[in-house]
């Protein structure tokens, strides 16, 4: 057998042993399949907490989410300190065509949410940036209790996004920030800054580390209260084109 075609059968053996590439939900990443999502919906989570802790609103929301966006739809929660990988992942989810830049048609087909606690709301502040530096925009912007690191701004909304919200409660060593502005009024609608009180209106988080029940109560409240995190939902919900929501979330007749 020639060299070269030992090296192809060897590349194939190797190629069919290769474990999956796994994406950072822990789901199998298939860019064969996932090239060309009608919508993208990147989550983050804050602190040093895993991406698929189930106990933690962006986990439990994304987990929800898939049951009402269209199947062509990429949904993905990351940890907040992985905010690159978010950013390839949606740069390659909208490369269509593969060529490895995005031309202006691309772009303009974009449908990209984004939403994070904490850390993780900082985080989805900053993807937004860095999707506006390359001409992407971002169709929603949702901050719970958002947090930024010392480096970090989270406070001034890009002007690539179409809304955005923030959602903080103000008690506690760690608690959100109160209000975030558009840096171009004219381009962005900032839905508002809402207030959540947890010592007037406790809830019982299951899951969650001593740490947090004892020195942060409010800011972990604000992790795990189905009241606020229903709210971000119907936000979500609203910007599915109606044609797009699952038949199954359709009332019954």
């Amino acid at each position: 057998m020639p060299r070269f075609a030992r090296y192809r059968v060897l590349a194939a053996v190797l190629a069919a042993l290769a474990p999956p590439l796994i994406a950072a939900d822990g789901g199998a990443a298939n860019p064969s399949v996932r090239s060309e999502a009608s919508y993208i919906l990147v989550g983050f989570v804050g602190g040093f907490v895993r991406h698929d802790n189930p106990h933690h609103g962006p986990v439990q929301l994304a987990k929800r989410a898939r049951e009402f966006f269209p199947k062509s739809a990429h949904i993905q929660v990351f940890e907040n300190r992985h905010r690159r990988t978010a950013y390839k992942t949606i740069v390659r989810l909208l490369d269509s065509n593969r060529d490895g830049k995005l031309s202006g048609e691309e772009k303009s087909r974009a449908h990209i949410m984004l939403f994070g606690q904490s850390w993780g709301a900082s985080s989805a502040v900053l993807l937004a940036g860095d999707l506006d530096r390359i001409g992407v925009p971002v169709m929603l912007t949702v901050q719970v209790d958002s947090v930024a690191k010392p480096w970090q701004h989270d406070d001034v909304i890009p002007d690539n996004v179409a809304a955005a919200v923030n959602f903080y409660q103000p008690h506690g060593i760690i608690h959100g920030r109160s209000l975030i502005r558009a840096a171009d009024d004219s381009k962005t609608q900032i839905l508002g800054n809402y207030r959540f009180d947890y010592k007037l209106s406790p809830v019982k988080c299951e899951g969650m580390s001593w740490v947090d029940k004892t020195f942060t109560p409010g800011h972990m409240e604000s992790e795990c209260d189905p009241q606020l995190w229903g709210q971000v939902e119907s936000l979500v919900r609203e910007r599915l084109e109606p044609e797009s929501i699952s038949l199954a979330e359709l009332p019954q007749p």
